[in-house]
């Protein structure tokens, strides 16, 4: 368990509850860095509904306009603009000056997790890539918003992710930085299905406040109820050419192989009655299956008759409302849908971090 300057330990921080509550009268202008395809945008803007039927659920707006964004992948940059708004800059946030970056509120951003991943290689800071963080911390720094948010897989936490430099875990050096650069900071691990995500994903939530601003943050409470693979997805079965559909189409024809060694890293079938496994971004080798099968007949683990989840299943698995439309080719839609915060994560965060803010 970590501490920071005698900071709570991740775990034990106070929870609010964000329902019924009112927020602030002014829109606080937000910069997103790292944005991908804009799952954490789609969440701070809000405004969206996601799944059908008795299943719907409505997530309002929140008081978050993104005025500014990047991403380094052409594709996942054609996506956002294409659902949430031309603002985007397609580059590496190492080449953008402090100067072409707006005056802000709020600085949003997903530093890329694949150092710190389980799934990875886990170099930490062992190459430029895991040094991403840096570029939010300058870019912070230099603009001096009100608050900022930063998030990252749940293996950051791990104690042999360390800095040699300062001979501390990873985190520890992260925290430190953001810290020494004017924010209170609060980190906790948010479990998707705590917040009606029907899938196992776990991300670290990094929230920082301005030293001089007499607010404190808290974590928001989940309110929705807890949802499954087949509540989010089983009306979608069937209707695979339906033009309407965006994206469900879209299925790989890729072979599903043995399971991996390591963790629950693809080729396995969702589980119908509880939440689904994580939505990977790379899925040459990780293939997950929808809980029906192609033949009624087969047994289940029968891997002929499996058929792999659609972009459009991926999607809404993620909390992608049924109106985001992915482009790009098959894989690089799999991969936007994988890495992106899902949207009701991000809609959470948002809500909690304007009543903050009122």
């Amino acid at each position: 368990m970590f501490k920071l300057s005698g900071k709570l330990s991740f775990n034990s921080l106070e929870l609010i509850d964000i329902q019924d509550k009112p927020l602030p009268k002014k829109e606080f202008k937000v910069v997103s860095l790292f944005s991908g395809c804009g799952g954490m945008d789609k969440g701070f803007i809000g405004g969206f509904e996601v799944y059908a039927g008795q299943n719907k659920k409505d997530f309002p707006e929140n008081p978050f306009s993104v005025i500014w964004a990047n991403d380094i992948d052409k594709d996942a940059v054609q996506t956002y603009k294409e659902n949430i708004g031309v603002h985007i800059r397609c580059n590496s946030v190492v080449s953008i000056p402090n100067e072409e970056i707006p005056s802000c509120d709020v600085i949003i951003g997903g530093f890329p997790c694949q150092d710190f991943s389980i799934s990875g290689k886990r170099q930490g800071f062992k190459t430029s890539r895991g040094m991403l963080y840096k570029e939010m911390v300058r870019i912070v720094e230099h603009k001096k918003p009100i608050a900022f948010v930063a998030e990252n897989v749940k293996n950051i936490l791990n104690p042999k992710l360390v800095d040699s430099e300062r001979n501390q875990p990873v985190l520890n050096s992260i925290l430190e930085d953001f810290e020494g650069i004017g924010y209170k900071i609060k980190y906790k691990l948010l479990y998707a299905p705590d917040y009606g995500i029907p899938q196992r994903r776990e991300r670290v939530i990094i929230v920082g406040i301005r030293n001089d601003i007499k607010k404190e943050f808290f974590f928001p409470k989940p309110f929705h109820a807890p949802m499954t693979s087949k509540q989010a997805i089983d009306d979608l079965w069937g209707k695979e050419n339906n033009p309407r559909i965006y994206n469900h189409n879209e299925v790989s024809l890729a072979k599903f192989r043995p399971p991996s060694k390591v963790g629950t890293q693809g080729n396995q079938m969702i589980p119908a009655n509880g939440p689904s496994h994580v939505m990977r971004a790379e899925h040459h080798m990780n293939i997950q299956a929808h809980y029906r099968t192609i033949d009624p007949n087969a047994k289940i683990d029968d891997r002929q008759s499996w058929r792999r989840l659609t972009v459009r299943e991926a999607a809404r698995i993620q909390t992608f409302p049924d109106d985001f439309k992915f482009l790009g080719t098959k894989s690089s839609n799999y991969k936007q849908v994988g890495n992106a915060v899902p949207p009701i994560m991000g809609w959470y965060i948002a809500r909690a971090l304007a009543i903050c803010l009122r």
